[in-house]
């Protein structure tokens, strides 16, 4: 999955050195600080009717962050998600994934599991068969994907609904789904698109706190995109702010507050100055002539 405006397969230097080769590389397993899982430079999007979505681009980020996009409507958050994914190309930039491991090109093969806005999830197919889908695509053993199933479903709490169809799941469940379906291949980083934007809120809530608990139990890097100020400072421990399209990063802030995170941090005085910072960061990003981070 390497992505970059140019068409080489070699991998590319990025400051000077090579990528390192993931797990297998002893530096990157004793070092104490995380390093860059993702690095993202100079960026820009533009679609084929010439609407520019991205400009500018710049982003590192590292393994074991919970990162959330911000911004307004059309600021490109869902578009960078899917340039991340490899769902979309690259006008210019790059994205370099120098932990990642590589392909027989040299190419880097990130795990990636992709969370949508919508469940999609196919009806005439057992909630166990919608999970199977993307470990069948990629010729998984039958044992393994057996295995696979049974506990993503009971990470999301759904082991005893595999053999239940769609139709018969509530909004909240179908969404539950769709995480176990992400999370099924053992993704190195879940990427996750507004998933919980259309349910009412006390099921948000609760999907939340349990996406917090999962993302601690598996210990892997969550970019998710959100219009919520409360969700994002909930969630995250670091929220990426973007300007109204093209988007841009407009400002990067750290939510340095300890997890697990509980209901009397929704209603701590810490939380509410977070949520006053992303807030204001928001407007600014909102505003004619918005200017990037100082």
């Amino acid at each position: 999955m390497y992505r970059s405006a140019s068409s080489s397969l070699e991998p590319k230097a990025i400051g000077g050195f090579l990528p390192e080769r993931g797990a297998d590389n002893p530096a990157l397993r004793s070092s104490a600080k995380p390093r860059a899982l993702i690095r993202i430079a100079g960026l820009r999007k533009r679609f084929a009717n010439g609407t520019l979505a991205l400009d500018g681009i710049d982003l590192d980020i590292k393994q074991g962050e919970f990162v959330s996009l911000l911004g307004p409507s059309g600021c490109g958050k869902s578009t960078l998600l899917r340039l991340i994914a490899g769902l979309s190309s690259v006008s210019e930039g790059t994205i370099e994934w120098p932990q990642s491991r590589y392909d027989a090109y040299g190419r880097p093969e990130p795990e990636i599991g992709f969370v949508f806005q919508e469940p999609t999830l196919m009806p005439w197919r057992t909630v166990a068969g919608n999970v199977a889908l993307p470990l069948k695509v990629k010729r998984r053993p039958k044992a393994q994907i057996t295995k696979a199933i049974a506990e993503s479903l009971e990470m999301v709490g759904l082991g005893r609904f595999a053999r239940t169809f769609p139709r018969q799941l509530s909004g909240g469940m179908k969404m539950r789904v769709s995480i176990a379906r992400a999370l099924a291949d053992d993704p190195q980083i879940l990427l996750m698109d507004e998933p919980f934007a259309a349910l009412d809120e006390i099921t948000r809530l609760k999907l939340n706190n349990d996406l917090l608990a999962l993302w601690q139990k598996l210990q892997c890097t969550v970019v998710f995109v959100t219009h919520s100020v409360y969700e994002s400072v909930f969630l995250s421990s670091r929220i990426i702010v973007m300007s109204s399209r093209p988007g841009r990063v407009i400002d990067d802030l750290s939510i340095d507050e300890p997890y697990p995170r509980t209901e009397e941090y929704r209603l701590s005085p810490a939380y509410a100055e977070h949520c006053r910072a992303v807030s204001l960061a928001l407007k600014r990003a909102m505003a004619p002539g918005e200017q990037g981070p100082a």
